[in-house]
């Protein structure tokens, strides 16, 4: 993932959305993990809400739905949910030293994990139901942009707050948790070493680097 300046890791809010974008520029990499339409698709999921933010609320709504119905059925194809899962457990086994027995499937790691994305989303949404309700300006037409983006800046800062007290994070982050009941499942042995093999990849990639 890229490594943001130093000067910008040092402002508040401003840290946390460098922070995000780097961590979905994988997605956006033409030799990235996602194919070209993929690429598109995922660009269009990002830039729509933005553009619509100027849009009558009965369209905006309409277009929030259809996005948002269109992502899931993205996310739900094929085995994503296993991989998913899958992808949990790999960096559960890497952090308690237990690649080989996990590899063999004598060890099977929790695939829930406190950093999942999911675990964002669910913070996300309280944050911007909250902001949007209690904006003290009088609202304008970029008064739903500026929230959205205020409300993704926040939550990051949260988000890294809650990931540096673990206790805390398990109260804080069970929504998010349970909600990974549903988005992710049980991985077959065959797809946990998918993920093992991908996180092999990505540490041999940051050992060369360093």
């Amino acid at each position: 993932m890229p490594v943001a300046p130093r000067s910008l890791r040092a402002i508040p809010l401003a840290r946390g959305l460098v922070r995000l974008s780097g961590s979905l520029s994988p997605l956006f990499k033409r030799e990235g993990v996602a194919r070209g339409r993929e690429r598109g698709f995922l660009i269009a999921a990002i830039v729509a809400p933005l553009v619509l933010a100027f849009a009558p609320n009965w369209l905006g709504l309409t277009a929030g739905f259809v996005t948002t119905f269109a992502l899931l059925g993205w996310l739900l194809r094929g085995r994503t949910l296993y991989l998913h899962g899958a992808e949990h457990r790999a960096i559960a086994a890497l952090e308690e030293r237990r690649l080989r027995e996990t590899w063999n499937g004598l060890a099977r790691p929790s695939r829930f994990s406190l950093r999942c994305g999911t675990n964002f989303a669910a913070l996300l949404l309280p944050v911007a139901i909250v902001g949007g309700r209690f904006w003290p300006l009088p609202a304008t037409a970029v008064t739903p942009l500026v929230v959205s983006v205020l409300s993704l800046a926040l939550t990051m800062e949260l988000w890294q707050l809650v990931q540096s007290l673990p206790r805390l994070a398990r109260f804080v982050l069970l929504p998010g948790l349970g909600l990974q009941r549903l988005t992710t499942r049980e991985p077959r042995l065959d797809e946990t070493r998918v993920a093992l093999t991908a996180l092999a990849a990505v540490l041999r990639r940051e050992l060369a680097r360093g």
